[in-house]
Formats: structure tokens, C-alpha cells, sequence
């Protein structure tokens, strides 16, 4: 059987409707708890056929108070050199960005809650291409795109919202994978960052995930589906 790895930081951002999808193709799905340490040394072990590096509250900058940050970065170079699926989201896809050389940086205004991306040409021609549904928005920094990377998907608030390296590795600063079931963890394990975000309120967030988030939860396996069938092929 086939091995899927996932790097958890926070317990509600989870693999969320992704998890099905991957064991739908028969892998064996293990989540790695950055708070448990030794990240590199657990997940080398398992020998990853696929790793997913999840989205976190910190900034992929600040490891001296994470130090575990550093070892997901060079766990993440030396996955890069074995030409294996590898998604980042969120804080994963800034820690892929800075493996890569890229600039890690704060975007100048939280984007937190649903709203559309839009593709590029080139996204537009990716697996991307059937995710039209709002998905969920929640960062406070952004990344510039990495050298080689090819851009996919914006916003007004952050160009930078989607990239690929070749057909294995795929970096989303939003959200797809969220089930709309898990959304009020969210609202609950976020409160203060939520109460001090200009325009940002619970009660939005709740009422567009009654809105959105089952069309989403339907594109996002789609999507991923396609994207992971392309990885491995």
C-alpha cells in the first residue's frame, strides 16, 4: 500500500475531504504532529510516497520560536529532490516557497474568509481549472513565486495565491480542502485573530459556509483527485 503523509500543525487543519480521495486511491494515511518534534526523523521513516504540509497559525519565518519550522523546510528540500507528490497549503505552501528560495513575507492586510481565486492561463488549463466554487481564505502573509514555479491563481489581496513546479509539486495559500463541518472549529480556535481583523466577522464566515462550502467540499476532491492522478503518473 501506498503512503501518504501529512505534516499537522494545529489538530483542525486537517487533510479535511483530501483524506478520502487518497485512500480512495489506496494509500495509508498518516498525519505527523509537528508539536510531537523530531518531524524529519518521523516522516523519513515512513517513506512518503505523497506529503501534504498543512496549514499552521505561525509564519513559516518565525523558527526560532518553531524551531520544527526548519526541519519541515529541509524534510521538504530533500522531498523535492526525490520527484514525489508534494502539497503544501496554507503555511505548507509558504514553507515549500522558502525551500525553493523564495520570499516569505506578510501580505499588508489578513485575507480571512470565502472568496473565489482567480486562474491564470496556466491555471486555467490546470486541475485548478474545476475549482470555481468560493474557498476558504485565511493567512496574513504571502510569498513571492519561486524561481521555475508557474503561477496559477490570485486574488486582489495576494497575487501569489497558487503555484506548481513541474507536475509533482503544488503550492495553495487557500483553502480547498476544508470539510464545512470543521469550519467552526475554525471560528472557535481563531477567535482572537478573527476579532482583530478589520471586516471580518464570525457570523459572515458561518453564514458563507452554509453557502459555499458543500460545492467547494464536491470541486475541491475533484480537483485534488485530478492534480494527484496527474503527480503520479
Amino acid at each position: 500500500m501506498a503512503e501518504a503523509v501529512a505534516i499537522r500543525h494545529i489538530a483542525f487543519e486537517d487533510l479535511g475531504s483530501f483524506e478520502q480521495v487518497l485512500r480512495d486511491r489506496d494509500f495509508d494515511v498518516t498525519y505527523v504532529d509537528a508539536a510531537q518534534g523530531r518531524v524529519r526523523e518521523r516522516v523519513e521513516r515512513l517513506r512518503p510516497d505523497v506529503l501534504v504540509v498543512l496549514g499552521g497559525p505561525m509564519g513559516a519565518g518565525e523558527t526560532e520560536a518553531y524551531p520544527f519550522l526548519e526541519e519541515e523546510t529541509a524534510l521538504i528540500r530533500a522531498h523535492l529532490s526525490r520527484a514525489k507528490p508534494l502539497l503544501g497549503i496554507c503555511l505548507g505552501a509558504q514553507l515549500i516557497a522558502a525551500a525553493l528560495g523564495a520570499k516569505v513575507v506578510p501580505a499588508g492586510a489578513k485575507e480571512i474568509g470565502w472568496g473565489r481565486v482567480d486562474l491564470s492561463g496556466e491555471g486555467a488549463v490546470s486541475p485548478l481549472a474545476g475549482l470555481t466554487a468560493p474557498v476558504l481564505h485565511w493567512h496574513g502573509d504571502t510569498f513571492d513565486l519561486p524561481p521555475g514555479a508557474t503561477h496559477l491563481a490570485s486574488t486582489p489581496v495576494c497575487r501569489n495565491q497558487a503555484f506548481a513546479l513541474g507536475r509533482t509539486v503544488l503550492g495553495l495559500q487557500f483553502h480547498a480542502e476544508v470539510r464545512g463541518s470543521a469550519v467552526e472549529s475554525w471560528l472557535i480556535g481563531h477567535a482572537y485573530e478573527i476579532s482583530q481583523a478589520p471586516g471580518v466577522s464570525v457570523q459572515q464566515i458561518r453564514t458563507d459556509t452554509h453557502r459555499y462550502a458543500a460545492l467547494m467540499e464536491e470541486q475541491g476532491r475533484r480537483f485534488f483527485g485530478r492534480w494527484l492522478d496527474g503527480a503520479r503518473a
